[in-house]
Formats: C-alpha cells, sequence, structure tokens
C-alpha cells in the first residue's frame, strides 16, 4: 500500500517571533492532511456532514520533536492507525525530507446532527481501510 502525504511550504505566518513554527499552526497542517487523505480515498467529509455523518476531532496528541522553519518545505504523512465501531484513530507525521518534526495520534468520533455517536457508515468504512 502506497504511504499518502501532502506537501506544504512554511509560510511567515505560520511562524512566531523566534522565527520557527508556532506550535499551534501544526494543527492546521495536520487537518489539510486529514482532509485530503479522506479526499484521496473518495470520502467527501462536506457531503457526508450534509448528510449527517460529522467527524469532529475529540483528541489529538502531539509530541514536537525538531522545529520547522519559514521557508521550509514540509511532509505530512497519514494513515488509519485504527477504526472502531464510532471513531478513527489517524496516525500523522511530519517531516522536512528525513527530519521527524512533529508526531501525532488524532481520535475522530463519529456523531450525528445532534453530535450523538453514530456507526460510522460502511461505505465510509470501506474506502478508508
Amino acid at each position: 500500500m502506497q504511504e499518502f502525504f501532502i506537501e506544504n511550504k512554511i509560510y511567515y505566518h505560520d511562524t512566531d517571533s523566534g522565527g520557527v513554527v508556532y506550535y499551534a499552526r501544526y494543527l492546521e497542517h495536520l487537518e489539510e492532511a486529514r482532509s485530503e487523505f479522506c479526499r484521496s480515498k473518495g470520502v467527501d467529509l462536506v457531503k457526508y456532514a450534509g448528510e449527517g455523518v460529522i467527524f469532529p476531532v475529540v483528541r489529538i496528541e502531539i509530541d514536537y520533536k525538531s522545529p520547522a522553519r519559514y521557508g521550509d518545505s514540509i511532509k505530512i504523512f497519514t494513515r488509519i492507525e485504527k477504526m472502531g465501531n464510532a471513531s478513527i484513530h489517524i496516525s500523522q507525521e511530519i517531516k522536512r525530507d528525513d527530519c521527524l518534526l512533529v508526531k501525532a495520534m488524532t481520535i475522530w468520533a463519529c456523531v450525528n446532527k445532534n453530535l450523538k455517536p453514530q456507526r460510522i457508515p460502511e461505505e465510509i468504512r470501506k474506502c478508508l481501510v
């Protein structure tokens, strides 16, 4: 199975006064990669949200290993680690070349329009595994 990743550039607005990426900006890069991962698998999160199948982040763990800086090109690797009845565990890494910058584990819950847990639809499950 081919490893999924997206490439992003680090811009000035990503950095803090020390010239390194502000820690919270990594969350945005991770979110973009999760969205693109789903799109690449044929899962349109916007369409499903309109149908009452919503995937909010309910937990995220991040280990910051090394800083990225203004002008860097980074790759955000994304894979499904585990899928439960109503949750998805997503493992991600952000790298600059071979240097690991960030390691993250995100958990999505599958909820309805009333934000009550629901089973992940089988068609989504088949696409993401």
